[in-house]
């Protein structure tokens, strides 16, 4: 079988065979270079023939051996390792050196990458003044997108980003500083002292210190929520090219230092239909109200009056793996932190949608977004800061896809074509001479 497409044109009769240059059909898909496809023209002087694809919903913009994902067949693995073993099996910081390295550590290097992380935590006292300028009621992600493109004015070295030791030393900085970034945004929405790290914690367990610690002078976090905490930070960590992933290798395909490029991807992320998918599964619930108004608002999603959060992805056809994962640790974090009404209202919402043949037929089943807005609000996040736990792990996806890009033997700055609609030719005329 040759691996190429044969094309023929209408409009001039000509055949055309490209080449297919790219994947292994069928398991990880099959490409041909678009820019094949200027060749395909009507006339010498025609520009030729272009892909259009808006969303770019099948258009592969690079070459990545980091994220795969089977949305048929409900498959995600980081690196070739299946999600399930290592949301069971290892830690987040394990998993994000995974992710920007390429290869699990080993004993001594995770040593070293565990200490560069945790003694990287701390935050510049300027870089506080800058947070404190924020209105007090502001949106953390709002205050974290601003703070981290902040960074790149304190670490001006970062802009070195072809020099690999540099690059290592701000994928540090930046792992690292993003989780007490995340608690002061959240501390300063809330009117309380900032809390420092402690080095003595584990990631996530810095993590709800600085969150969560008031008074005591030690704050030890509940290991059932530290370790539901971890895990959400795995299943997070990327998930091939989405808006924000696509952001952080188009705004650093300019080669700017990672710090603004890093805010461009949360950016990327801040929005409902990304990140913020999470926090509108809430809002959903919190409109349902009660139990028993459950199948009321069955029958509105069926009459196409109510959107269903939470339900259906863009990729997987089947249930999300990582969705798999939350529903079982979900029972887990209740059974410490207690059921509420509201939580009752998810689990009767998930109950009937996976016996309803409405839901079933259409592959609607609960995605990692309603599992995850769950939790979050049983360990005692505000609903603001759940697209800002999202950018806490997945900050170390968009370093490894950000790193991958400029090591990229085909890496160019990102400049996509369109299709022009606009006015052909027009006449000029003076602000005298048109009508009033």
């Amino acid at each position: 079988m040759a691996d190429t497409i044969t094309v023929i044109d209408n409009r001039t009769g000509k055949q055309y065979e490209l080449p297919i240059k790219y994947g292994t059909y069928p398991t990880y898909g099959a490409a041909i270079n678009t820019g094949d496809l200027r060749d395909i023209k009507v006339s010498d002087d025609d520009f030729g023939l272009m892909g259009y694809d808006p969303g770019f919903t099948n258009t592969a913009s690079c070459q990545s051996a980091i994220t795969f994902i089977d949305g048929e067949k409900g498959i995600l693995k980081y690196r070739g390792y299946s999600i399930e073993e290592l949301a069971e099996k290892s830690s987040f910081l394990e998993v994000a050196y995974l992710l920007v390295f390429g290869s699990l550590p080993t004993q001594s290097e995770m040593k070293d990458w565990t200490y560069n992380i945790i003694h990287h935590s701390f935050i510049h006292e300027n870089i506080k003044k800058f947070m404190d300028g924020f209105r007090y009621d502001s949106h953390p992600m709002g205050v974290m997108v601003s703070t981290v493109a902040a960074l790149s004015a304190f670490y001006p070295e970062s802009k070195d980003i072809m020099d690999e030791q540099n690059r290592v030393h701000q994928v540090y900085r930046l792992i690292a500083k993003m989780p007490t970034i995340a608690a002061l945004a959240y501390r300063h929405r809330m009117g309380y002292p900032y809390t420092l790290p402690d080095n003595e914690l584990s990631y996530t367990g810095n993590f709800l210190s600085m969150m969560f610690k008031m008074t005591a002078r030690t704050y030890v976090a509940n290991p059932v929520l530290e370790k539901a905490l971890d895990v959400l930070f795995i299943l997070h960590a990327d998930h091939e090219q989405n808006c924000s992933a696509s952001a952080m290798r188009g705004v650093g395909s300019s080669q700017p230092d990672p710090y603004v490029s890093v805010a461009a991807a949360a950016a990327g992320l801040y929005g409902p239909s990304h990140g913020g998918a999470n926090e509108q599964v809430l809002r959903m619930l919190r409109e349902i109200g009660t139990k028993d108004r459950v199948p009321e608002y069955i029958q509105r999603v069926k009459d196409r009056k109510f959107r269903l959060m939470g339900f259906g992805h863009r990729v997987y056809k089947s249930y999300d793996p990582r969705a798999t994962i939350l529903r079982e640790m979900t029972a887990q974090v209740l059974d410490i932190t207690g059921k509420n009404e509201l939580l009752e209202v998810a689990m009767e919402l998930e109950r009937i949608a996976l016996e309803d043949e409405f839901f079933v037929d259409r592959k609607l089943y609960p995605n990692v977004d309603f599992y995850s807005g769950i939790i979050y609000q049983a360990m005692g996040f505000q609903e603001d800061m759940f697209t800002v736990l999202f950018a806490i792990p997945r900050t170390a996806g968009w370093l490894a896809q950000w790193i991958e890009m400029l090591n990229d033997e085909e890496f160019k700055i990102v400049r996509p074509r369109q299709i022009y609609t606009g006015e052909d030719v027009r006449g000029y005329a003076p602000i005298d001479a048109r009508p009033k």
